[in-house]
């Protein structure tokens, strides 16, 4: 009977389609899993309640399968199951979750503003990205103008860029249109190109799961201090709302019913000049560091105040800006002290205790020497916001050069001390310096290398004597560094007039300078300051021309 039963049964295939069952404890995990407690939900209530022991079993459904929702959690010892697989294994089940999460809304119903109840018109926006937006909705797909430009717009400010949010992945963006490329790892987004302008297109995202194991490492992971690593969670309209960091940048207009979704009370935040983080303060700072920062730029640029319950975590949280890479926070620094309101954003820096995680050791400079090192930062900053208002360049190298300096002259004392003489002791400290800094904000060597010449013409400004002073005005940096000594004197170093004797010089014609240098050696030889010494090769040259007098030619 049982060959017959043999014969009669249909050979198995390698078909990946078919759900295979395997028992727990033939997964060849090292733990066991034996006494096993399975917890499903009773029928009559909600309440999850213990079965009894038994051989349980895991069913892997075939591939493309829909997997009914349920609530059973299996228990070992009080540990859960995903607790207790293997690693591999705990990757698999992770594999056939949907990157949608259903979380729970704060607010499942914006408020819509129409036509009527605000001055926003769809010419306003630019062309290519009210086209998106068209040509994403007669797709299939939900898509708005969102954030940052719908933010400076209702508070008439010309956006730099416009964003749009939409519930098509970066892979139907992508083949919708085909000038677009998708980046970004930790935060995938999709980069459309029409010429010189860039639109750029995110998918509606969620909120992460609170529970670590029902984390899926391939949409999104978290570290110790639960700073986001991967956010590649796709959610709905409602969620991403909710996932953004401020009120005013959860803002959704739609330029064809030309309406505002307000999912977050962020046009009453506008009116009131508020920035509010949307959820708990002190987990979305432990979320992205980084929003600190960026709390810090919107109230410095808006001229808004921060929330008091957005404010009250900042400085207890400040270290954790450590954590963040030194490239990305390069970015965020030109971002604050770029935007032209870098004065303001300064002193919000300073007394949110977030200047210190950033430079360090400027903020060391000052709190040991407060007056000149502010006084220093603050020109700095002062003048370039007048510049940037005036539409000249302004240069980071030069930014940086002022942000580091007060730090530099103790350093370069200490090695002077040493021995060493003051031009290389002024290059060494300034290396040590950068050094150290870069490990914090990853300054490019593009700046780097300009900061130190900067910095080395504040050496060699005093020594004018003979053919040197014009040979330092010809200098390419000759005119940063100029203008770096006049910044140090304006906070009030003391330098024997050496500034104003640049400015007077530069305005001088050939004459009058060469009276300047005439009497700047005076000065020398009356200070007892050493002469230059002739190359000893002209001396044995002399003598070799002398010599045949001696041979009685």
């Amino acid at each position: 009977m049982t060959r017959a039963l043999n014969k009669n049964k249909k050979p198995e295939t390698n078909n990946k389609n078919r759900a295979c069952n395997y028992f727990l404890g033939s997964f060849g995990s090292p733990c066991s899993f034996r006494d096993l407690t399975i917890m499903r939900p009773c029928r009559r209530c909600p309440i999850i309640r213990p079965s009894s022991r038994c051989a349980a079993s895991y069913t892997i459904p075939r591939l493309n399968a829909r997997i009914p929702a349920h609530h059973a959690v299996i228990l070992r010892y009080g540990r859960t199951f995903l607790q207790t697989v293997h690693p591999m294994l705990k990757k698999l089940f992770q594999s056939f979750r949907s990157p949608k999460r259903h979380t729970q809304h704060i607010r499942s119903t914006p408020e819509v503003l129409n036509s009527s109840q605000h001055s926003l018109q769809k010419s306003q926006f630019s062309r290519y990205a009210v086209n998106i937006v068209e040509r994403l909705q007669n797709a299939g797909y939900q898509a708005y103008l969102v954030g940052g430009c719908v933010r400076d717009m209702m508070l008439g400010i010309t956006p730099k860029d416009f964003d749009v949010a939409t519930s098509a992945t970066p892979e139907q963006v992508r083949a919708e249109f085909r000038n677009a490329r998708i980046i970004g790892r930790r935060f995938k987004l999709v980069h459309i190109h029409f010429g010189r302008e860039i639109i750029e297109v995110a998918t509606f995202r969620a909120n992460h799961p609170q529970n670590d194991e029902e984390e899926d490492s391939n949409q999104s992971s978290r570290n110790e201090s639960g700073r986001i690593l991967r956010d590649n969670v796709y959610g709905t309209l409602e969620e991403d709302a909710q996932r953004r960091d401020f009120t005013i940048n959860a803002l959704y207009y739609d330029p064809v019913s030309e309406r505002i979704l307000d999912y977050a009370n962020g046009v009453h935040d506008i009116r009131n000049h508020l920035i509010r983080l949307i959820g708990d303060p002190k987990q979305r700072y432990q979320e992205d560091p980084v929003r600190m920062l960026r709390a810090v730029r919107f109230a410095a640029k808006l001229n808004f105040g921060i929330e008091k319950h957005s404010a009250a975590p900042i400085r207890e949280l400040a270290p954790m800006l450590r954590e963040i890479p030194s490239a990305r926070l390069f970015e965020e620094v030109l971002k604050l002290f770029l935007s032209g309101h870098a004065a303001d954003t300064f002193e919000m820096l300073v007394d949110l205790q977030l200047f210190d995680p950033l430079f360090p050791a400027s903020a060391e400079a000052l709190e040991y020497n407060p007056t000149y090192t502010h006084t220093l930062i603050s020109e700095a900053l002062v003048n370039t916001d007048l510049r940037i208002k005036q539409n000249k360049p302004v240069t980071p190298a030069f930014l940086f050069a002022a942000l580091l300096w007060p730090a530099l002259p103790a350093r370069v004392l200490r090695l002077q001390e040493r021995g060493m003489p003051p031009i290389p002791a002024m290059q060494e400290a300034a290396h040590e310096l950068i050094a150290e800094q870069c490990q914090r904000i990853a300054i490019p060597k593009r700046f780097t290398m300009p900061i130190r010449e900067i910095w080395d013409m504040q050496e060699r400004l005093p020594r004018r004597s003979g053919k040197r002073a014009d040979l330092l005005l010809d200098n390419p940096r000759f005119r940063a560094g100029y203008d770096f000594l006049l910044l140090r004197e304006s906070a009030g170093e003391q330098t024997d007039g050496l500034g104003e004797w640049w400015t007077d010089y530069q305005d001088a014609n050939d004459s009058e300078r060469r009276d300047m240098i005439r009497d700047l050696s005076g000065k020398d030889e009356g200070t007892g300051a050493p002469r230059k010494r002739r190359r000893s090769g002209g001396a044995k040259r002399k003598r070799t021309a002398d010599a045949p007098s001696t041979t009685g030619e």
